[in-house]
């Protein structure tokens, strides 16, 4: 994987188009405003290839966090397929990586797209938001990641729909703001980060094993 998150080349593509063809048109027709549309489009260019970067991570022990951000919820759910469940939310700004990670390595026994609102992510209502749910089994039981689109982002790319996965390894893209969910049965981890941690996808560990 380059430096480039798959899944947001069409953007950069589209948006250094409309950056050329303007500034082509701008010189052409000696034309101000064409000249000043092709700067903002420049400065719309640089933002997304800082939000689409994806960078190399090393992981670390114990559980780790599947996404970049600052964590915003701690508690404990019901779940259809993990059962009565630990959870940890994760909220990614638009400044945030927005590539996530698998947090345990195992299997995955599905991954399903689920339609919904597009209420901003950091609000306690956006657990009705559209997402993408990963339910992976692992040595430690089933974990289920919950990608969730914000009022910005519209868009969740998936990377993996089956098969083993390892720790750290690419799962899917968060289109700009978000939310990133981890369940796990509850007793089995303890989580060593508090609400308002900042953490880094596969890189920093958000639970150790009891």
């Amino acid at each position: 994987m380059g430096f480039i998150a798959r899944g947001g080349g069409t953007w950069l593509l589209g948006t250094a188009t409309i950056v050329v063809i303007l500034a082509y048109a701008a010189q052409a027709f000696h034309h101000s405003l064409l000249g000043m549309a092709a700067g903002l489009f420049g400065v719309i260019l640089i933002f997304l290839l800082w939000f689409f970067r994806d960078p190399q991570r090393k992981p670390a022990g114990g559980v780790l966090s599947p996404a970049d951000g600052k964590v915003v919820r701690i508690d404990v759910v019901e779940d259809a397929d993990v059962g009565r469940a630990d959870r940890i939310s994760i909220f990614m700004s638009p400044l945030d990586v927005h590539v996530n990670r698998i947090p345990f390595g195992g299997t995955i026994l599905a991954v399903r797209h689920i339609p919904g609102k597009h209420i901003p992510a950091f609000n306690k209502d956006s657990d009705r938001n559209e997402r993408v749910e990963t339910l992976i089994q692992t040595p430690l039981g089933p974990m289920k990641v919950i990608q969730i689109a914000g009022a910005v982002a519209r868009r969740i790319v998936p990377y993996l729909t089956s098969g083993k996965v390892t720790a750290g390894q690419r799962m899917g893209l968060i289109r700009l703001g978000s939310r990133c969910d981890l369940l796990i049965p509850v007793g089995i981890v303890q989580w060593n980060k508090e609400i308002g941690t900042q953490v880094h996808g596969a890189s920093d560990s958000i639970g150790v094993i009891v």
